[in-house]
């Protein structure tokens, strides 16, 4: 049972970074934009979360830097375009490179430090529960934060007339301009939004996961994000599914290496972004024949009429 309990809880560690950035951009892509610098902005979101953190001695201060430093990278990316109309998917790998260098920088002079991780919930006699005391009712703030947040947006994209207003811009930016919505204001906030998402998905490496900082500890995760949207079909709670799904693939490699299998270390390592290939072809292979459940405006650049 212990052993269960240590598995379920270190699936749901290295799940949350990704149902926090998956999240965002699964509004961005909602709202007809595709931005491929998931991992741009949550590496650059780690390295100044963890700064804040370190020079404050906050979490909530270096969880709010993480915040802004991937809202900021973002409103360059809609800079680019949403204002010039450019490429998306250009932009968005030219973020990626772009956060990576920028981290960098930031982070140079915190490598190897460490910082107070944040802390986790306990709650007397419930939290000592066996199996599911610890799981349920003994995670940071940063896992609770993640499924509210979800919750929080499939109330708003399908119980609100403003997510109702998001997904008309995503399936039809032309109709959506047609009936007066702001199409570009609604995109662009769409955008902050999903770079504090990942912001926020990038700090909580450093922050909760492995209280210190190392260069490139995001290790990928972004584009798995990015898989993790197309895999649950632009679904919130499907998207919470695929998130612990390859938070599980993730934590299987440490578990196999720990039982001595004698798998190779580089095979284990490669499983999840493996799955995320695999899975990406069974995904559109299915929708070949069925059609693509996308947002039909999904990487169009807008340009409004004059």
């Amino acid at each position: 049972m212990e052993f269960v309990e240590a598995v379920l809880l270190t699936v749901i560690t290295a799940s949350t970074p990704l149902l926090l950035a998956a999240s965002g951009e699964l509004v961005v892509e909602r709202a007809g934009v595709l931005n491929l610098g998931v991992e741009g902005m949550m590496i650059v979101g780690g390295a100044c979360g963890f700064a804040g953190a370190y020079l404050t001695g906050s979490i909530a201060i270096g969880a709010l830097c993480g915040i802004l430093a991937g809202a900021a990278l973002s409103a360059v990316f809609a800079a680019v375009t949403l204002g010039l109309a450019a490429n998306q998917v250009a932009s968005g790998l030219a973020l990626t490179i772009l956060g990576v260098g920028l981290s960098g920088l930031i982070g140079a002079g915190y490598v190897g430090q460490k910082i107070d991780g944040a802390g986790h919930l306990y709650i007397p006699y419930v939290t000592d529960i066996p199996l599911i005391g610890k799981v349920i009712f003994g995670e940071n703030a940063f896992v609770y934060f993640s499924i509210a947040l979800l919750i929080g947006i499939w109330y708003f994209l399908y119980r609100t007339r403003a997510g109702l207003i998001l997904r008309a811009v995503g399936d039809n930016h032309a109709s959506a301009h047609a009936l007066g919505y702001p199409v570009l204001r609604i995109r662009m906030l769409a955008v902050l939004f999903g770079g504090a998402c990942a912001g926020l998905g990038g700090a909580y490496l450093p922050l909760a996961y492995t209280p210190f900082w190392v260069s490139g500890m995001t290790a990928g995760r972004g584009w798995i994000a990015l898989a993790l949207v197309v895999f649950a079909s632009w679904l919130p709670f499907r998207l919470m599914v695929g998130a612990y799904l390859f938070g599980g693939i993730t934590i299987l490699q440490l578990h196999a290496q720990a039982t001595g299998l004698g798998i190779p270390s580089q095979l284990m390592s490669s499983l999840p972004y493996l799955a995320t290939i695999l899975v990406l072809v069974a995904i559109s292979w299915v929708r070949g024949r069925r059609g693509s459940p996308a947002p039909a405006s999904l990487g169009l650049a807008f340009v409004p009429d004059r």
